[in-house]
């Protein structure tokens, strides 16, 4: 039975490696590599965002005749991943960094603007120091006083610090809490205050209704009422006065009254008439 893995090679006697032609590397190699998007890109052909991190097959080789210092600049190939346009970048070694080549635009990121912006400061600065030696001195003496103002300043922040870390903190706490109940006691006395104030003008303002509302009459009380009702019992009766009043005569009244006429009788009408055998009539 054979071997399940075959880990040993058969050589015959007679094999001799020197036989074999040697095989020609191609000199710029592509090899396939599974990679991710370092910075985010725009697509040129289609408009199309690609953020950083998307994942990528892509084919990387070596740049010829370019390097930093010695150190290799890699390519890589990728598509886009709507429109399959072919978009190229390379290693920057010098600033740590890629850079686009072809077929995309990177996005803005105002990081690097600032840090552009500082090396180009820089540059100006070495060039305008170099043909005027009063301008370097007055540069360095602002740099000296900028690092003496920051060193004047950390001096102070450290001498903070340093109270800080003396003060105790139950004492302070115990300072706190005193303030606290100073302030609370002088708020009771404060509403105390304020509610004797109110009493004594609703007070004064009592006063001063009871003393414009008109006497009252007393009321009666219930020995007053019994001695009243005692003497209108005893007290003799009046007696009722009657008015009379004169008779007065009428006299009759005399009217003109038209006198009536006695209705005279109508003749009787006849309902049956008379009858004959005559033919004259």
């Amino acid at each position: 039975m054979g071997e399940r893995k075959v880990l040993n090679k058969y050589f015959p006697p007679d094999f001799d490696p020197k036989l074999i032609p040697r095989r020609r590397m191609p000199k710029n190699k592509q090899i396939e590599v599974r990679m991710m998007l370092p910075f985010s890109i725009q697509c040129n052909a289609c408009g199309e965002f690609m953020y950083q991190g998307k994942k990528f097959n892509s084919r990387k080789e070596d740049v010829l005749d370019e390097d930093y210092f010695g150190i290799r600049i890699y390519r890589f190939y990728i598509r886009c991943s709507m429109c399959s346009n072919e978009i190229t970048f390379k290693t920057d070694p010098k600033n740590g960094d890629y850079a686009t080549e072809h077929g995309c635009k990177r996005n803005f990121e105002p990081w690097r603007e600032r840090a552009a912006d500082e090396k180009e400061a820089v540059k100006a600065r070495e060039e305008e120091e170099k043909g005027d030696s009063m301008k370097a001195l007055e540069n360095r003496t602002l740099d000296s006083k900028r690092e003496m103002d920051i060193i004047d300043a950390l001096d102070e922040i450290k001498a903070i610090n340093q109270r800080h870390a003396k003060v105790d903190t139950d004492a302070l706490l115990q300072k706190v809490k005193q303030t606290d109940d100073g302030d609370t006691k002088k708020d009771i006395l404060d509403e105390a205050e304020i509610q004797s104030q109110m009493e004594a003008f609703r007070k004064r303002k009592l006063e001063a209704v009871e003393t414009t509302k008109p006497a009252k009459q007393p009321k009666p009380d219930d020995n007053t009422l019994g001695t009243s009702t005692a003497t209108n019992l005893l007290a003799p009766l009046k007696p009722s006065i009657k008015v009379k009043f004169k008779p007065t005569t009428a006299k009759p009244k005399t009217t003109n009254k038209p006198s009536k006429a006695t209705p005279t009788p109508a003749a009787p009408v006849a309902l049956v008439g008379s009858y004959s055998d005559s033919d004259s009539s």
